[in-house]
């Protein structure tokens, strides 16, 4: 399942994932964000701005962060998605682990986003576009840096 344009991005690039459906993947993904984000915004209100990623360091270190992260959390992704080796729930849980600690290693300074929609939701609905280019351009540079990573070491060529 794809919930991330970074990951269904960088899959497109690795070409594990066809481009002509790159698109309306990224469309649903968006439209899901931002239903998302209004239904927080129904239920609570605006709270907390409806958790919009903002960065507390600079835009500089948010970035290399969100990217680095994203980098990560691909290589984990595309080593269990695509590695027959990796498969069922370990598969799974190594994803969910490995989200769980760039959140807790990066959610301090750039807010871990690690996805242009999960942050492009709440910052529509809340009015929050503060360094909002941040978590468009680095997640994807970052997830396509960690496929292509696997890729080359997984095919011998780093």
């Amino acid at each position: 399942a794809h919930f991330n344009p970074a990951v269904t991005i960088a899959f497109a690039i690795t070409r594990h994932f066809p481009w002509r459906d790159v698109a309306f993947y990224l469309g649903g993904q968006l439209i899901g964000a931002i239903l998302g984000a209004l239904t927080l915004r129904v239920l609570f209100g605006d709270v907390a701005h409806l958790g919009a990623t903002l960065p507390m360091g600079s835009a500089g270190q948010s970035f290399g962060l969100e990217m680095l992260l994203s980098a990560v959390l691909m290589f984990v992704i595309i080593s269990v998605a695509t590695d027959t080796r990796a498969v069922g729930s370990p598969a799974a849980l190594a994803i969910g682990f490995t989200v769980m600690l760039d959140a807790l290693w990066g959610g301090p300074i750039s807010g871990a986003s690690m996805n242009p929609a999960r942050s492009f939701g709440p910052a529509l609905i809340a009015n929050v576009w503060a360094d909002q280019w941040i978590y468009w351009i680095a997640p994807v540079i970052g997830a396509s840096l960690g496929a292509l990573i696997y890729q080359g070491l997984r095919q011998g060529n780093l």
